[in-house]
């Protein structure tokens, strides 16, 4: 992992994920989303768009999560649990690494659990934070991003 903290602590990201934020103007609610399936993370981020209601930006590579966040500035992160490199919680982990991103909720895509086993089809709590079996479609993935929003967002 040491080698990797050029990327995890570079305040650099991607240009199709803006900070701008107009004063006075009134903003959307901003998701990250971080998987390495890009072609999930696609079809996700236009159901949550479709709504008209969220500005969503896409990492598909974990270990540029972290400057994606501190540039991208998000309200909240859906994220993946198993990806190369750095898994989800190691992901986390980091954000609460950097004062900016502490407290920042997370919602966590796992295909290690089946929606068969949990009791709740919006996904289940561990350690306070919500994990979502997959696939998810994304009706249901904007149905419990409401929730996990900040109530300033």
């Amino acid at each position: 992992m040491a080698d990797t903290m050029g990327d995890i602590g570079s305040m650099g990201g991607p240009q199709s994920c803006d900070s701008e934020r107009t004063e006075g103007v009134m903003v959307k609610p901003k998701i990250l989303l971080v998987d390495d399936d890009a072609a999930l993370t696609r079809v996700l981020r236009a159901g949550i768009e479709q709504t008209g209601r969220f500005e969503v930006c896409i990492e598909n590579n974990p270990l540029k999560a972290v400057t994606t966040a501190m540039t991208f500035r998000p309200d909240l992160v859906v994220l993946d649990v198993i990806m190369p490199g750095l898994d989800g919680g190691d992901v986390a982990s980091l954000f609460r690494a950097f004062p900016a991103l502490r407290g920042l909720p997370v919602i966590f895509l796992t295909a290690v659990v089946s929606k068969e086993r949990v009791a709740d089809p919006h996904g289940t709590f561990i350690g306070g934070v919500r994990y979502v079996a997959k696939p998810i479609d994304t009706k249901d993935l904007n149905e419990f991003i409401d929730p996990e929003l900040p109530p300033a967002a």
